[in-house]
């Protein structure tokens, strides 16, 4: 894990460690400034963090996806696994909503069950495989820090091509199953 955090913050990603998902909403509550998109992922849905964002006064956009993402603030998924290395994510994103989350708003939330972090990015191959068996149509992204690009007079510039800030909360217990974001 810490070689996770190592790498996550030399690409200008934020981590914290928190307790339970009522540390999860406080955390999102002091970082988000608007709107949040909730896509419906199992490992969220189960933990009941629609309820915990609201009870903690955010206001959650949870349907009608396409209307609503451009007036989100952040965006907030799961993940199915992590690759030590490199601090990257990475997250089944063939539901529309979970693209948008993760794309579209300035701040990208990812809720990872520490178990769930892997050393290498060849370590992953056995779970891409299964994931691309199972559901043949799948989209896998691969995250690493905020948006980035130089390509305008070779200039670095965050969050042009998607969110200038990204959060991992690391949340024991949320899920160990790397089929399940």
């Amino acid at each position: 894990m810490d070689d996770f955090i190592a790498a996550l913050t030399k690409v200008n990603g934020c981590c914290e460690q928190v307790a339970d998902i009522g540390a999860a909403a406080a955390y999102i509550a002091r970082h988000s400034d608007g709107p949040l998109l909730l896509p419906p992922q199992p490992s969220l849905l189960r933990i009941g963090l629609r309820e915990e964002l609201v009870r903690a006064g955010l206001p959650v956009i949870d349907n009608d996806w396409r209307a609503q993402a451009p007036t989100a603030d952040s965006g907030i998924t799961g993940a199915n696994f992590a690759i030590a290395a490199t601090g990257s994510i990475v997250l089944d994103s063939t539901q529309e909503a979970v693209r948008l989350a993760s794309t579209l708003p300035e701040r990208h939330f990812v809720l990872l069950d520490p178990a769930k972090i892997l050393p290498e990015a060849t370590d992953g191959i056995p779970i891409v495989r299964r994931i691309h068996q199972e559901t043949p149509q799948t989209y896998l992204a691969y995250i690493t820090g905020p948006s980035r690009t130089a390509d305008i007079e070779r200039v670095l510039t965050i969050g042009v091509h998607g969110p200038a800030e990204l959060h991992i909360l690391l949340l024991p217990g949320l899920s160990d199953d790397p089929m399940e974001s």
